[in-house]
């Protein structure tokens, strides 16, 4: 399909740094799982596993976007549903956020682990349903999902890794 020939080199980068992070996250896991805090588990369903989810959906797009399509019906459907999806997933992350007892939730927590994600995924929602009609405009809602969602997840790996080392690192020592 013509429209995302143009797209090519966007959903390369996008995607491959997304893979990669993917794997740099299951890394940092394994070096960090001999000093886990209380609460570990719940925490890292609120704070880690959506980082995966973000990156995984990153993948996802750029993944869906060079596949060889003849119309845009079928990877607007599938962007749609993993806006759906992100949606309701960043619904959960909040429930998750409330109910640990690791880490106490700042502003920022909840800006960057609900917010900018489930407004990430509604566009994709949104882009999704107009897609029939005004490929060309959602092709760039789509992108601006994407990209928010590698930002996203690179923020929340790294305030992760700073929080381990600088405080829960700190605590273990004391």
């Amino acid at each position: 399909m013509a429209e995302l020939a143009g797209w090519e080199s966007f959903y390369v980068i996008v995607g491959a740094a997304a893979a990669a992070l993917i794997g740099l996250q299951f890394v940092v896991v394994a070096l960090i799982a001999d000093r886990p805090p209380v609460d570990a588990p719940r925490a890292g369903a609120a704070f880690a596993t959506p980082t995966i989810v973000h990156f995984a959906t990153a993948l996802l797009l750029s993944a869906l976007a060079r596949a060889p399509w003849q119309t845009i019906t079928p990877p607007a459907a599938l962007w749609g549903l993993a806006g759906l999806a992100g949606a309701v997933y960043s619904l959960v992350v909040a429930r998750r956020m409330r109910v640990q007892t690791a880490y106490r939730p700042e502003p920022e927590d909840w800006l960057f682990h609900v917010v900018l994600p489930l407004i990430a995924y509604v566009i994709l929602v949104v882009s999704a349903l107009a897609a029939p009609s005004h490929t060309r405009e959602c092709l760039f809602a789509v992108s601006s999902s994407a990209l928010p969602l590698l930002f996203i997840g690179i923020h929340n790996a790294w305030e992760a890794v700073s929080y381990h080392v600088f405080v829960n690192v700190r605590k273990t020592r004391d």
